[in-house]
């Protein structure tokens, strides 16, 4: 019976949404018809995101 490698950091439900709302996000990015105030908050959403996952 094959062991699991332990040594890698497991990939959870929370991320897997983390990075699924950080996609929409930044294809609802995308639309021209955004205002800039829209625009700003996606923006700002994104920044986040990216922070709490350690992106940036």
């Amino acid at each position: 019976m094959k062991q699991k490698n332990t040594n890698h950091p497991k990939y959870t439900c929370k991320e897997y949404r983390e990075e699924m709302t950080l996609l929409g996000l930044r294809r609802i990015l995308q639309n021209k018809d955004l205002t800039p105030e829209e625009k700003k908050h996606i923006m700002a959403k994104i920044q986040e995101i990216e922070e709490k996952m350690g992106l940036s």
